[in-house]
């Protein structure tokens, strides 16, 4: 029997070797209880050996053999190191500066094509969101096409690694950079260029590295070397340099006027400091770097090119000698002449040197123009070697645009043009370093057409990019700070002819086309092209004679040794681009060009100056008209919600950023449209004296309810419905109707008071009418009389400046001029009247109305003249406090009153000015306006005061009546308070 139960036992475990006993025990009866205890533990250690056996072997652990070089520029600790990532590449590194770290990798095609005769070399950059933490804001939430920054730092990596890449080598490179991580300090395109310079070095294709790269700042007149994205901020310049152990490769410059002795000084310190990356590439090189495969190198015998030249040498010399062939015509000349020589070698079944055909006749003919220049010092189109080709400038080209300007060098044409937004149209920028926005853009455009040429036109292009960029960083130097100048910016330079350095001609165009647009830039900037041909001794590889050559033409960009871009204003440089085609050019040559370069430039800027010196002002012609308001959070909601509506009944377009809402108009009559809809549906602050537009809401016997100011109630009292007495409301206004209305006040109950009559022209007395003297149309300041009726006492300035840029000339009955006087005199006044309690206003109550002069608003005043009123010129007068307080007016100085000049009683001064007036003066005065508590009386100097009417005492006065009074006060805004003499 236990035979039996050990066997089941064996059988299920071997069914089911993973099956688990529960954990409590089993119930067998007491007679088995030992027998069956006995059989589990012989049937556990065979399940474990059997469970054992099934287990797969644990991993081996992987030993990853890393090799790592560090060393220090400007006290920050860089290293290399390889082994660890991206084994598989043909070279890759990762260069680590604090927590920044970047991947480069490269590999090579095996073989090339037999035709091609080029370097198909590219390089991909690419800054990745994980490597700062974010999630891309795209709908698909993966970065998508490269951004011109990822374009732009892959041209900083090409240009210095292509000329080191042996002639003949025509296998197809791909360099790839990736950012791994990124602490928004060091900027990484500088690290990527040195990654990858290690990259090649590591790898088996050939290359005649390595280089160094390296950043330079200057804050307050030190270098900074390889500075951080904060220091770039406060530094003045940027300069990357690029370079061998001995020769510069590449410079790319954004300054801020920097003179070429300063730029000198860097350049030199940053080849000192950039050769200290090259050692640590050749000892990691040496410690895990592959041996230089055999790659195919495509290159002519001699036999082939010397065969091709003398077939073409002689006919070459003819067309460049002769220097009335124009660009086209020259290219057709040497065309024949190549399709003469392939007919020759045809005849002769040569097909070696038909494969090399138009390399050899490219080889011969930059050989002629080179012994030339070196030796004659004759250019292709006859010019001198300084000499700068006919310049033609013409600004507002198309006086529709905000700025256009037309830019010609030679036969090189530019259009350029300007368009201006609001502060929202800045570009969003989703770099992992640097600002998040842009606001002044720059975009080139390169057509076919301007070569004559067929191309499709696709997206983004390195070129347009890096040629865009460098204008950009040449004019963004003189632009007026965001402060003052709100715009954003963009700069549309469209090629019309090309030859030889359009980006120079855009730098050109663009800065009259600013200048045009009325943008506010402190002086013009031009930008000149030199380029460089040398002659190398063969022996020692080493520059033996050479020539610098001003203003160069295409055909001498691409047939020489250099392309050097320099830009600025007549204080200094702005911006630079150096592009080389030899393996490096001395650095004590590329100095030397700056001084053409400087020359040029100002023959360029006084040309340019000739035809536009000076910005436009910015609301001339079509240029946009722009507001900046604030409003509170609520309102600011509000504006949110009917954003829409706003722009699609006025055209205007409302932009909110940091709770300032920036409103742009391509004319003066949108603005006013926009504000006015602006204020009816969200409304804004109430201001004492402004004029708001309103729709009736509900009518009473005693006034109406007005809607305004983005829903709030005012109150229009049946007295402020007219000069006139009305009976009732409902015949003069009714529920719907829109009304211009001015805030007055508040009544004791809290409500708003409006006013139509306020707005309304005061119709003239028959006694004014008599009157010679006509009743003024413009005044300012708050009401002078005291004790007057409600109206009178709130009325607003009679030249007002309303925020939306207007102008409105108050009624008749507007309050008299204030006379200034030095402040000592009204803290005096003060003192003697007592002191007075001042009201504290509820939060709800209006405030007095500022002119717009006071707040943050660019707007175009226009002009609006009252109905029957005539307006009066009023001069500024222009307060200049002496040591001892006394008042200046602007083209004369005020004596000090004295006894001695006091007027007599029964005389009226020749020479009265009232800001010297003193207590107790004795003048004439005339009757100005009657108002219900006094008098407003005009002095013979055009000033104005007040007479009170005594209790029960008014007596008949008529406008323009003659009396003699006598100062007896002051009030607190020091207005003159007169007695009447018998």
């Amino acid at each position: 029997m236990s035979m039996a139960v050990a066997s089941s036992l064996r059988s299920l475990a071997r069914r089911r070797p993973r099956l688990r006993l529960p954990a409590a025990p089993l119930v067998v009866p007491s007679g088995r209880a030992a027998l069956l205890s006995g059989t589990v533990e012989e049937a556990a250690p065979l399940a474990a050996a059997e469970a054992a056996a099934a287990a797969p072997p644990a991993p081996g652990r992987k030993v990853l053999e890393s090799f790592r070089e560090e060393f220090e520029i400007g006290g920050r600790s860089i290293a290399f190191e390889t082994g660890k990532m991206a084994r598989f590449a043909n070279g890759s590194v990762v260069i680590s500066m604090e927590d920044t770290h970047v991947l480069s990798t490269v590999a090579a095609a095996k073989s090339s094509e037999p035709v091609r005769d080029f370097l198909p070399l590219t390089v991909d950059y690419q800054e990745k969101q994980y490597a700062q933490g974010v999630i891309p804001t795209t709908y698909m939430r993966r970065e998508g096409a490269p951004k011109e920054r990822e374009l732009l730092c892959g041209r900083i990596i090409d240009r210095p690694i292509r000329p080191l890449f042996p002639p003949g080598f025509y296998h197809e490179v791909q360099i790839m950079v990736n950012v791994l991580s990124s602490d928004g300090k060091q900027d990484p395109d500088v690290m990527a260029a040195n990654a990858s310079s290690a990259a090649l070095m590591l790898s088996d294709i050939p290359w005649n590295g390595p280089i160094g790269v390296i950043r330079v700042g200057r804050i307050n007149g030190t270098f900074v070397l390889n500075p951080t994205v904060d220091e770039l901020g406060l530094s003045d310049l940027n300069l990357v340099y690029a370079c061998s152990l001995d020769k510069t490769l590449m410079i790319d410059v954004q300054a801020r006027e920097i003179t070429e002795r300063d730029l000198q000084a860097g350049m030199k310190l940053a080849h000192s400091e950039a050769i200290k990356c090259i050692d640590p590439q050749i000892r990691l090189a040496k410690r895990a770097g592959k041996e230089k495969k055999e790659y195919k190198i495509s290159l002519i015998s001699d036999t082939s090119y010397e065969k091709i030249r003398t077939f073409s040498e002689a006919p070459i010399e003819e067309v460049f000698t002769d220097s009335s062939y124009g660009k086209f015509e020259r290219g057709e000349a040497l065309e024949k002449i190549t399709q003469s020589v392939k007919a020759k070698l045809e005849e002769e079944n040569d097909e070696d040197s038909l494969k090399f055909l138009h390399k050899a006749v490219d080889t011969v003919r930059k050989q002629v123009i080179r012994k030339r220049i070196i030796e004659e010092g004759l250019r292709v189109d006859g010019r001198q070697l300084d000499e700068v080709r006919p310049l033609y400038c013409e600004s507002n080209t198309y006086p529709v645009l905000h700025g256009s300007a037309l830019f010609s060098r030679g036969d090189t044409q530019v259009l350029c043009t300007v368009t201006l937004g609001a502060p929202g149209d800045a570009q969003r920028l989703d770099s992992i370093v640097g600002p998040p926005t842009k606001r002044f853009m720059l975009h080139y455009s390169f057509p076919p057409f301007s070569i004559n040429e067929v191309a499709k036109r696709g997206g983004l292009n390195r070129r347009e990019v890096g040629h865009g960029t460098l204008a950009e960083k040449a004019l963004l130097a003189v632009l007026p700070p965001e402060s003052d100048f709100p715009y954003t910016v963009r700069v549309n330079s469209e090629v019309m002819a090309s030859d030889g350095s359009t980006s120079m001609a855009s730098v050109c165009g663009g800065s009259m086309a600013l200048m045009d647009a009325g943008i506010p830039v402190r002086e013009h900037v031009a930008g000149v092209s030199v380029g460089l041909v040398s002659q190398v001794d063969p022996a020692t590889g080493e520059i033996s004679n050479y020539r610098i050559l001003t203003d160069i033409l295409g055909l001498e960009d691409h047939l020489g040794d250099m392309d050097f871009k320099i830009a600025g204003t007549r204080k200094g440089i702005t911006a630079i681009q150096l592009d080389i085609k030899p393996a490096g050019i001395p650095l004590d040559i590329i100095c030397e060009s700056l001084e053409p370069a400087r020359k040029a430039r100002n023959q360029i800027l006084d040309r340019m100056d000739q035809e536009i010196s000076t910005a436009r002002a910015i609301n001339d012609g079509s240029s946009p008209r722009l507001a900046t308001l604030s409003f509170s959070s609520d309102s600011l909601r509000k504006l949110l919600f009917h954003r829409k509506k706003i722009e699609q009944e006025t055209g205007a377009r409302v932009s909110v950023s940091d709770g300032t809402v920036t409103i742009v108009a391509k004319t003066q009559e949108i603005m006013d449209k926009a504000i006015e809809k602006v204020e009816f549906l969200v409304g804004r602050e109430i201001e004492v004296g402004r004029t708001y537009k309103g729709i009736v809401s509900s009518i009473k016997e005693y006034g109406a309810f007005v809607e305004f100011n983005g829903g709030q109630q005012g109150l229009l009292h049946i007295s402020e419905l007219s000069h006139e007495p009305v009976a009732k409301v409902s015949d003069v206004v009714t529920v719907g109707q829109s009304l211009s209305l001015r805030c007055i006040g508040q009544d004791v109950r809290g409500n708003i008071k409006l006013s139509l009559k306020a707005t309304l022209p005061q119709p003239r007395s028959k006694k004014n009418l008599k009157s010679k003297d006509p009743l003024p149309s413009q005044v300012s300041g708050w009401a002078a009389v005291e004790n007057v009726s409600s109206v009178d006492a709130d009325a607003e300035p009679s030249s007002t400046e309303h925020g939306n840029g207007t102008t409105e000339e108050a009624p008749a009955f507007s309050t008299p001029s204030v006379i200034i006087r030095s402040a000592a005199d009204c803290d005096a006044q003060d003192d003697a009247n007592g002191p007075k309690k001042r009201a504290k206003a509820a939060k709800s109550s209006p405030r007095p109305y500022k002119p717009a002069s006071e707040c943050h608003e660019v707007r175009k005043a226009t002009a609006k003249k009252a109905t029957g009123a005539t307006t009066k010129k009023t001069k500024k007068v222009k307060i200049e406090e002496s040591g001892s307080n006394g008042l200046q007016t602007s083209g004369s100085d005020v004596p000090e009153q004295t006894a001695d000049n006091t007027l007599d009683l029964n005389q009226s001064p020749t020479n009265f000015q009232s800001g010297a007036m003193k207590l107790g003066d004795v003048v004439t005065a005339k009757v100005y306006q009657i108002r219900a508590f006094g008098l407003v009386l005009e002095l013979s100097d055009g000033a104005r005061g007040m007479h009170k009417f005594e209790a029960n005492g008014q007596k008949e006065f008529e406008v323009g009546q003659e009396l003699l009074v006598k100062c007896s006060s002051f009030n607190a805004k020091g207005i003159p308070v007169f007695s009447l003499l018998d």
